[in-house]
């Protein structure tokens, strides 16, 4: 599932080389301490899909990958169903949309949206080396290859990830994009001064005990001069306030900081960043995440006060996320 000597020949040409034999490694060590086999079920499922030939390739205005003229030249209806079934075992797809020859997956999380939000307030992708800590299924990976990324990694814990992350790359083929199942805590110490040139970090945040201890690691992960975009929860206050939810927060069980967009503001500065900019404040919509054939378990709609929509089932402020620029020094 995990192509090693891809990883090495693609970081080859990168200034981030050193950093191999570290990723090699880690990984091997947290696919070590698994204790389940779902792993290996989802590798036999992802080579007992079918060898379809991939026509066409879209990953600027999506993941779009095989035509569904294609599919139906490759395979009997009774086929394609079973395809269809095959990528279902692959339950709860939480980030997307994918188009894969035509099949709509139609994830929980509108990802393309928050794509869209961020896209016109970053510098260029094009030739950068780039890290997605805490990538789900490596979803914005892709659309960061889209825009000529030159090394991409997405590094997530979940072993699904890795699996659902592995049908799109069985598919679109060799390409500089990489998912490893490991945590920034894996990765190298010191990064010096060739770190990447790219680093995003959403939606991981508010799960980390130690808030600035996390962007913190973050910014050890930049060269120099390199760009963090940071998307998080965040809720309405001046930069003293902070929301450290006492139980679950919108029934999720670890959340434990929820600053204010001006005390995160504050806690990059505090960190080293320079240049710190918050570029869009969006109100999460019913539209954006919910329920799917896809993702059937509970989504947003379930999370909210079923009286006032302003709120989480707790009484929190109901979800509202951020997205901030800011330049390793």
């Amino acid at each position: 599932m995990i192509d090693f000597e891809q990883l090495a020949n693609d970081l080859q040409s990168t200034p981030i080389v050193d950093i191999k034999d570290n990723l090699i490694s880690a990984v091997k060590s947290r696919l070590a301490s698994y204790t389940h086999g779902e792993l290996d079920e989802w590798d036999d499922l992802i080579n007992r899909l079918p060898a379809l030939k991939t026509d066409a390739i879209d990953l600027k205005s999506g993941v779009s990958v095989g035509s569904s003229d294609s599919i139906e030249k490759q395979l009997s209806s009774n086929q394609k169903q079973a395809f269809i079934d095959d990528l279902k075992i692959l339950h709860p797809w939480r980030k997307g949309p994918f188009n894969l020859f035509g099949i709509h997956i139609d994830t929980e999380w509108r990802s393309d949206w928050k794509w869209e939000r961020l896209l016109p307030h970053i510098s260029s992708l094009s030739n950068r080396t780039v890290l997605d800590v805490g990538c789900g299924n490596g979803y914005h990976c892709w659309r960061m290859l889209g825009e000529d990324a030159k090394f991409v990694l997405g590094i997530d814990p979940s072993q699904k990830f890795l699996a659902q992350f592995s049908v799109i790359k069985k598919y679109v083929g060799p390409a500089p994009v990489h998912l490893l199942p490991i945590g920034i805590e894996d990765m190298p110490n010191e990064m010096g001064k060739k770190g990447f040139d790219t680093v995003f970090s959403m939606g991981v945040l508010y799960h980390r005990k130690s808030p600035i201890d996390h962007l913190l690691e973050l910014k050890n992960m930049l060269g120099k001069k390199g760009e963090l975009i940071l998307e998080t929860l965040v809720i309405d206050g001046d930069e003293n306030q902070v929301l450290v939810p006492k139980g679950r927060y919108a029934q999720m069980r670890n959340v434990w900081f929820i600053p204010s967009v001006k005390a995160l503001e504050l806690w990059l500065l505090k960190c080293g960043f320079t240049n710190i900019r918050t570029v869009d404040i969006n109100q999460t919509s019913l539209d954006e995440q919910r329920a799917t054939g896809w993702m059937h378990f509970h989504s947003l709609a379930n999370y909210l006060d079923p009286t006032d929509k302003t709120l989480t089932v707790e009484g929190y402020p109901a979800p509202k996320r951020a997205i901030l620029v800011a330049n390793n020094q």
